[in-house]
């Protein structure tokens, strides 16, 4: 036997409709082991030799049940399953594919929402599923009709919790190059369906009985497997529907769910995680903080709340913006959209008033290097931060920019990792060199500078054709991200093109050039801002 579901069910009227759709789209080696928690169902359970019971006259609990029910299994793979769930065909055939050689894996698969049926009066009017009662639109007697549907949308694929903790739906992640493709990580997953192997169960100790019968469970697993050095990985190329029911009445939740019971679940899920500390759960390796790192930014946690946890002295960051307005709308909204899913305050400095994006310094002046350098001073003095990003209008930016935190006050430090992409063909290139687009600095130090250069250009014209601070001397250190930033080039930005190695004057400043038509983590660019 290759993969055992578990199903620990309590007055569940659609554990047969479960049942039978496993039966009909399983394509491996797969059984049901269906622990029947405290009650008998009225219809009977299919008569199969993949299916065995484990029946409790008396409850035992969501957490025990699903213990009692691994402790069955001889699979090498066991997965917990609500009992109002249905699947994609072949979906355990493409799971066990998918994790095969990574024992240290938790996997889901893509959760789609579950259509299970509808109410329909006699004169055909038609109500999605919920609580019974007659008909809204004529008062006439109701009967449910079985749809058992996996809906379309939504599709979710990546979760994680925040410093309550609370589940959380992490659907922005998704959208990062790094939540793009088949098989992806996720913080944290949704505790109706996830599989791994029988001996990291017990090796783990999931479903841990102190958190209480149910709550918590997404968490409880997530963090068990990625603080002890493994991973929680969603498998896109599969689904499973799950059937929420949060209107309460008859269509309430089969277990007993009381807010006391939420809470200490809670309450024991912080004290083994949430504490930064490595001793409470005895397989931890890393900390929560190296987790919440590692998906950063993660909504639901501040920056405040990630240094308190990893005790350090914490220092405000900002993000300084600047545009001369001129940027087709494609690109600008989606620099912005972007920009303000990061987290970080932003002060922007633009040549027509932009009241929607951050704190806004409306510069009037006309577009040229005096407009540019004003913009950049006056922004930077009304920021309140201690560190600088300083980010253009037509540079995508990925959230690993923005862990980067400058060592020390005195120097200006500039991310490598970009790639230029030519916006009418999505060809790309990239080069190691410092650009404004991704410099890094402590505010004071950015302000001294900037004040100076643009005292000059008042003085003496734009004679020294130079953007980047510290570019001359040794104020100037190199870093890269692990994801890179995408500078887009549209024809009408300030400094010059370079698609070849041709187009520098001097070769030495081309070091590591390469073009490619996708970049790293992003993908293909073609025809998404033409």
């Amino acid at each position: 036997m290759d993969l055992s579901i578990i199903i620990p069910a309590k007055n569940e009227m659609f554990l047969q409709n479960t049942i039978d759709d496993i039966l009909k789209h399983r394509e491996a080696e797969t059984e049901i082991i269906v622990v029947l928690d405290g009650y008998w169902p009225d219809v009977g359970i299919p008569d199969n030799e993949r299916v065995k019971l484990l029946h409790f006259t008396k409850s035992v609990g969501q957490r025990a049940g699903t213990n009692y029910g691994v402790s069955l299994s001889r699979a090498k793979y066991v997965m917990k399953l609500d009992a109002h769930c249905a699947f994609d065909q072949g979906f355990d055939r493409v799971l066990l594919e998918g994790i095969a050689g990574h024992d240290d894996w938790t996997m889901v698969p893509l959760m789609r929402n579950l259509h299970a049926f509808d109410w329909v009066c006699p004169k055909g009017h038609i109500r999605y599923q919920g609580p019974s009662g007659v008909c809204k639109e004529c008062g006439e007697p109701t009967e449910r009709v079985m749809r058992w549907i996996g809906k379309e949308s939504p599709k979710s694929t990546s979760f994680c919790f925040d410093a309550e903790p609370h589940f959380q739906y992490f659907r922005e992640y998704a959208k990062r190059p790094e939540g793009k493709g088949d098989i992806t990580p996720t913080m944290s997953l949704q505790g109706s369906c996830f599989m791994m192997t029988r001996d990291k169960y017990w090796e783990l100790g999931i479903c841990d009985e102190n958190f209480g019968s149910w709550g918590s469970q997404g968490i409880e697993v997530a963090c068990k497997t990625w603080l002890s050095g493994g991973q929680v990985m969603c498998n896109k190329k599969t689904w499973y529907a799950h059937m929420f029911r949060t209107q309460g009445g008859d269509f309430g939740f089969p277990y007993e769910i009381h807010g006391r019971d939420q809470e200490a679940a809670k309450k024991h899920a912080k004290k083994l995680f949430l504490n930064n500390r490595t001793d409470n759960f005895p397989k931890q390796i890393h900390p929560v903080s190296w987790l919440l790192e590692r998906f950063w930014p993660v909504q639901g946690w501040t920056q405040q709340q990630l240094d308190t946890l990893k005790g350090v002295i914490s220092v405000k960051k900002g993000i300084v913006f600047f545009t001369d307005n001129q940027l087709k709308l494609k690109i600008a909204h989606a620099v912005q959209s972007q920009l303000k899913n990061i987290g970080i305050p932003i002060v922007s400095a633009s040549l027509k008033p932009m009241p929607h994006f951050g704190k806004n310094i409306h510069v009037k002046l006309p577009r040229g290097y005096l407009a540019y350098f004003t913009q950049i001073l006056e922004a930077l003095k009304a920021s309140d931060a201690d560190i600088i990003y300083m980010c253009e209008h037509d540079v995508l930016y990925h959230p690993s920019h923005f862990t980067f935190i400058p060592p020390t006050k005195d120097k200006f430090y500039y991310n490598q990792n970009f790639w230029r992409v030519r916006a009418s063909d999505g060809f790309c290139a990239h080069w190691d060199a410092n650009q404004v687009s991704g410099l890094v600095a402590y505010r004071d130090l950015l302000i001294d500078w900037y004040q100076k250069r643009l005292d000059d250009i008042k003085a003496n014209g734009f004679k020294e054709h130079s953007f980047e601070p510290g570019k001359s001397g040794d104020l100037t250190v190199a870093f890269k991200s692990e994801w890179p930033n995408v500078d887009i080039r549209h024809g009408k930005n300030l400094t010059g093109e370079k698609w070849s190695m041709d187009d520098f004057r001097d070769k030495s400043t081309g070091k590591g050039f390469t073009t490619a038509w996708e970049v790293p983590g992003w993908g293909s660019f073609k025809g998404i801002f033409v």
